[in-house]
């Protein structure tokens, strides 16, 4: 991590071309700095945040007064910062009965600004946890009285936590975790506070704009999605080619628990949909009898979404994992304990992320933490599945090269699509597809459930949610469509959203099909679609062209009358 002066070199440079994301900070404390470490974070990831900072300690002003400057800014996200030493000056002025119940106090005025501002904008808010001040009025007692400032605090932080889970468009920029990973003295400088009101320690700010910034990005879509692991010194210690299975380290005594401990780590992260998928430099047989045979391992074989151990080199290999998963490099991360290995990689695929691990394994595991390389924004039930998901389209690859013919492969394939509108079951994942989606992405444009929610009740809407199955197994949800009414005639394409893992499967036209449909129904006469590029959606540049549209100007047309629907070999379920 880069400290506050490196940090701030890069205001110096031309944000411009960078994609503008608006930003109002509000804190009840001076936020200069901070405000200047988000903008100066924001080069690092070719973001130009444009930061509206309001006078610090007016948060009740500028979000209770509807002609303030937060709401003529109308920011994509606000930063709403509050600070523990604040809450408790605020504490000590209140009596015991007033501090027993001050938690509750302080969650309810969140709770107004979160429906005042949901009411005025469509802006996603991000509050902070409060670190942890120990005011040692009662001690270690403090954890059993609830009048004490300890066991407020902790309240607080644990209702913020429910008050997100109830609030889509609320997300929480952990402060507390980071405390407890950094330390207090690295969080607080008590100088700063006393004589400039800033309650941040110059090198926390760094901290906050990398993860504030990290929740922003999962929210706009960039995330990693795929861990790949190599095997000898990184998932277990020792070389299994010539230690044998009985001589790795791995298991509960001695420097085999950092293993383990690494392993349950990727698991844990499997079980949250990351992509596990394995690269090491092996005979294939070797490699995965620890997979299949060693007791003490955490990690199988059914964990693994893609296993290629051989001899060529881990650049190709990697790109081969990428290629049958189909996301870009930049949602990868590939660990390594061999510094050779890393910078081939680094030096051949830029856009990968490689940690560099240190050199003792004992500190893996810390260290990989300390990264958040898998920040979200969203689960759901789907990204339990991934993992399945990918070791079935493999077996789909192995059975494609067997036919000569496309078309006799995917009839072969028995394919099946529910087709319905949205509803409360499936509006989860539609907007997590909405937020994720890159490559398979016409318009890029970004809902939250709580927008999702609002398309289906408004007339003027129609949406279509498509699953796909085959005779190996279930994808998913896989496509999503939202259509708008411009006018009697016209039906706008808001959203066309298709996940890879289904191209060249035909779901394109029989998706096309299903639009069509709609558009008779309602006597439509035309449907209107429009691309807008972004770096990751060039696959679909040609998209309308290539299912019959005109271009018209900066959109693309289909008259329904001369629509000639491509056959599929898929079969509608549904709607």
């Amino acid at each position: 991590m880069q400290t506050f002066n490196e940090l701030k070199k890069n205001l110096k440079i031309d944000f411009s071309s960078f994609k503008k994301i608006k930003i109002a900070l509000l804190s009840d404390t001076a936020s200069q700095l901070l405000h200047q470490a988000i903008k100066a974070y924001g080069f690092s990831v070719q973001i130009n945040f444009d930061i509206y900072e309001a006078e610090y300690n007016q948060i009740d002003l500028q979000v209770f007064d509807p002609t303030s400057e937060l709401y003529e800014f109308k920011p994509d996200y606000i930063f709403i910062n509050r600070s523990t030493e604040k809450l408790l000056k605020e504490f000590n002025k209140k009596n015991l009965h007033q501090q027993s119940i001050y938690a509750d106090a302080v969650i309810q005025t969140t709770q107004k600004y979160y429906d005042t501002i949901s009411a005025k904008l469509r802006s996603k808010i991000i509050i902070n946890t409060y670190p942890e001040i120990n005011d040692s009025v009662f001690g270690n007692f403090a954890t059993k009285i609830d009048s004490s400032f300890i066991y407020q605090t902790r309240k607080i932080n644990l209702l913020l936590m429910d008050l997100c889970r109830k609030s889509k468009d609320m997300f929480i920029c952990d402060f507390a975790i980071l405390q407890s990973e950094l330390g207090y003295n690295f969080v607080f400088d008590e100088k700063m506070y006393i004589n400039a009101d800033m309650v941040y320690n110059i090198d926390f700010l760094p901290v906050i704009a990398k993860n504030f910034t990290d929740i922003i990005l999962s929210i706009t879509g960039t995330f990693n999605k795929c861990l790949i692991l190599d095997l000898d010194n990184t998932t277990w210690g020792g070389i299994i080619g010539d230690d044998g299975i009985e001589g790795i380290q791995v298991g509960y005594l001695g420097m085999g628990k950092a293993f383990t401990d690494l392993q349950l780590w990727a698991k844990q992260l499997k079980q949250r949909g990351i992509i596990l998928a394995v690269c090491s430099k092996n005979t294939e047989e070797i490699a995965k009898e620890p997979f299949l045979s060693h007791p003490d391992m955490v990690l199988r074989m059914d964990d693994i979404a893609i296993f290629v151990a051989n001899w060529e080199t881990k650049v190709e290999n990697i790109r081969y994992i990428q290629s049958v998963l189909n996301i870009g490099f930049d949602s990868m991360v590939f660990v390594d304990d061999n510094p050779f290995e890393r910078n081939m990689v680094k030096s051949a695929i830029p856009d990968i992320t490689v940690p560099e691990l240190p050199d003792d394994p004992a500190l893996y595991l810390t260290y990989l933490r300390s990264l958040n390389l898998f920040e979200t924004a969203s689960f759901t039930e789907e990204d339990e599945l991934r993992t399945k998901q990918y070791q079935e389209e493999a077996q789909r690859n192995i059975l494609m090269q067997h036919y000569e013919n496309e078309d006799d492969f995917l009839a072969n394939l028995n394919m099946i699509s529910v087709v319905k509108s949205f509803d409360d079951f499936n509006i989860p994942r539609v907007a997590q597809l909405t937020q994720r989606s890159n490559q398979f992405n016409l318009r890029t444009i970004r809902y939250t459930d709580e927008d999702i929610k609002r398309i289906c009740k408004n007339p003027d809407y129609f949406t279509i949610s498509l699953t796909l199955e085959d005779k190996f197994g279930d994808h998913g949800l896989i496509c999503v469509i939202i259509l708008k009414k411009e006018n009697d005639k016209d039906l706008f394409i808001d959203t066309w959203i298709m996940s890879c893992r289904v191209l060249k499967r035909g779901m394109e036209n029989f998706t096309l099909l299903m639009i069509t449909e709609l558009a008779h129904k309602h006597n439509f006469e035309r449907i209107i679609g429009e691309y807008l590029p972004t770096k990751k959606n060039g696959i679909v540049k040609n998209h309308f062209e290539g299912l019959g549209f005109n271009a018209v100007n900066d959109k693309w047309v289909l008259e329904l009358h001369n629509f000639n629907p491509k056959s599929t070999f898929i079969t509608k379920k549904g709607l």
